[in-house]
């Protein structure tokens, strides 16, 4: 550190923080042993799989526990202590010294009041004497300085009338109103589009240069580290077991879990395409067809009929995995609910399992999914919360009439077995397992019925990188074994890349390229598909520094 860097005041110093709740009449370490200096200007980033206490120890600075909880240690904003702070103190920092970006801006933001009603009484809470009107002016320039595409229409919006980056932009306009000297960005990109990622990434770069405020990044996004972070902790049951520069981190990463961590983060060009097999699978049969399809959701009241696929032609045989990417609003999850017979055919040619869903009637198309299993984003939702797990994966065996117990128990102990999981864990509850072991049941359900073919949609969105790639060398050697075609919807490229056979791009509903991985992703064609590449984040700083530039350049 030189001399000038010498004599600036830090931000925030954070000493010895630890995280404790009172559990069962005893304290339980959460997060122990914490240090840290931000300088005006420094982004941190803190990652680790969920449970691992970042986004703990983060809300403990602010004084955001829950009623068993409690912070210890020191965190010094500007000088002034934090932790056992009184709560009138800790309100004048929220929104003001320290601002919190957090992950779900549609929970975050209140959804009866308008965006910019939201922004203008953060205003005013801590500018007592700002008039409505100066705090209005202020909220459409923090609008339009977050890159608001229409500040003054957005400004009179509820929140679910926007796009997720535009709540987004919202929730960055709100946490900037004051000035902050820290902002706290908790997995502010994870629910994002790669392109709307890159976005917001570098709105939040220009932002913090400009204001010279610190963040915080609290996040598992290898990608997003290397792209944003100068510099980086690495935590793992609520210790720090690395601390560096983010070059030297993912360069020479010192602990055994950090580098586990780095080799767990799916890499665009890291695999290659087999063409042999690739060659062998489209000798085999189709298990969906699609014809120049199209697909429409119905008018209802005054909300007129909506196109969301135009005349998309696809095909996906039998042991193989095309996967369907593109933004939000594409057309991929409608041509996923098709598939499942959710949503009618307008017009075209579909089959699933060589049976045609165009004009299929209800029993007929029960019959049909007998052959269609489907991984759905979140298994948390899509479990029954109050049938043990067990009874979830027998639930599609039972409704396909087997009545005999005993099938039906040696075919869930056998499912569990497949999906690597203990036979006892058929008796646990949904909310007794974690996020990793929730996909592996939701994977297990979905293969009861020994599909043809399997959708999974966004299957490993809300996975920690480390469980993902667990989840996805399950998901490959099932594939492998089972020989189902599967449909596999996302908009993580990396995971496609490591997964898929061929990929196949959606824009505004329609398909605008597809192929092998290596034809898309090594050499894309369509000027859609080369900005979508464009924008992914990977887990290299110089790398990353070198394809932001380039992006920049094209951008103009």
């Amino acid at each position: 550190m030189n001399e000038t860097q010498s004599r600036i005041d830090p931000v925030l110093e954070v000493r010895d923080l630890g995280i404790d709740f009172w559990v069962e009449g005893e304290w339980v370490s959460a997060a122990r042993g914490i240090n840290y200096t931000l300088n005006p200007g420094d982004v941190l980033a803190i990652v680790g799989e969920s449970g691992s206490g970042k986004s703990t120890s983060s809300m403990g600075v602010l004084g955001l526990l829950p009623g068993n909880g409690r912070a210890t240690g020191s965190a010094k904003l500007a000088g002034e202590e934090l932790i056992g702070a009184p709560v009138s103190k800790l309100r004048k920092v929220r929104g003001q010294g320290i601002s919190v970006i957090f992950q779900e801006p549609m929970t975050a933001l209140n959804p009866v009041y308008t965006v910019g009603f939201q922004i203008v009484e953060a205003l005013q809470i801590h500018n007592p004497n700002m008039r409505r009107k100066q705090a209005a002016e202020r909220a459409i320039e923090l609008l339009t300085q977050v890159e608001m595409p229409d500040p003054q229409k957005a400004f009179d919006s509820f929140p679910h009338q926007l796009s997720g980056g535009q709540r987004q932009r919202a929730m960055i306009a709100q946490s900037m109103a004051n000035d902050p000297k820290l902002l706290i960005a908790d997995e502010p990109t994870t629910a994002l589009d790669v392109t709307v990622q890159a976005e917001i990434l570098d709105l939040m770069r220009r932002l913090h240069t400009e204001l010279g405020s610190a963040i915080v990044l609290i996040t598992h996004d290898m990608g997003v580290v290397a792209d944003l972070a100068d510099q980086v902790i690495v935590m793992k049951d609520g210790a720090v077991v690395e601390n560096g520069s983010v070059v030297d981190v993912f360069e020479s990463p010192k602990h055994p879990y950090t580098q586990a961590l780095l080799a767990a983060v799916p890499h665009l060009g890291t695999v290659t395409t087999d063409e042999a097999e690739v060659a062998q699978r489209v000798e085999s049969e189709s298990v969906l067809h699609m014809r120049d399809v199209v697909l429409e959701y119905p008018k209802r009241g005054r909300v007129p009929a909506f196109r969301a696929v135009d005349g998309v032609d696809l095909e996906i045989r039998r042991g193989e995995v095309v996967g369907l990417v593109g933004e939000s609003g594409s057309g991929k999850t409608t041509i996923g609910r098709a598939a499942i017979g959710l949503l009618p055919v307008h017009s075209g040619e579909m089959t699933v399992a060589g049976r045609n869903m165009v004009g299929v009637g209800t029993k007929e198309l029960r019959d049909i999914r007998r052959d269609i299993g489907i991984v759905f984003q979140d298994p948390g939702s899509s479990l029954n919360p109050r049938i043990p797990v067990g009874e979830s994966i027998a639930e599609p065996l039972i409704l396909a009439g087997e009545k005999d117990k005993k099938v039906v128990n040696a075919r869930v102990e056998e499912l569990l077995d497949a999906v690597e999981l203990p036979r006892s864990m058929r008796n646990r509850y949904p909310h007794e397992l974690s996020g990793g072991q929730r996909q592996r049941i939701g994977i297990a359900r979905a293969l009861a019925l020994k599909p043809q073919l399997l959708v999974a949609d966004e299957p490993t969105s809300a996975l920690d990188v480390s469980v993902q790639a667990r989840v996805l060398e399950l998901f490959t050697s099932l594939q492998q074994d089972l020989g189902f075609g599967c449909l596999f919807v996302t908009h993580d490229l990396g995971v496609v890349d490591q997964l898929a056979d061929r990929i196949a791009v959606m824009h505004n509903g329609k398909l605008v390229e597809q192929g092998t991985r290596d034809q898309i992703l090594r050499n894309p064609k369509d000027p859609y598909t080369q900005r979508l590449i464009a924008a992914v984040p990977v887990p290299d700083p110089t790398e990353q520094r070198e394809r932001r530039e380039r992006r920049r350049t094209a951008l103009g």
